[in-house]
């Protein structure tokens, strides 16, 4: 698939068991949300931060 624009970049997931924990850890260290925690129907949840360097990366939390 073609990028729809030249800033857009890959996106890193890492599936955790909670985000809520990490997402804490995440600020703590100086990270931000960029989109917060978001359902993907009969999946789990995914949300979007960056880190103190401006990396963007994503977790993803398995529907239990």
């Amino acid at each position: 698939m073609k990028r729809q624009a030249p800033e857009h970049t890959v996106t890193n997931y890492i599936t955790v068991s909670s985000i809520e924990q990490y997402q804490s850890k995440i600020e703590q260290h100086g990270g931000k949300i960029m989109i917060k925690k978001t359902e993907i129907p009969n999946m789990g949840h995914f949300a979007i931060f960056t880190d103190n360097e401006n990396n963007m990366f994503g977790l993803f939390e398995v529907k239990k």
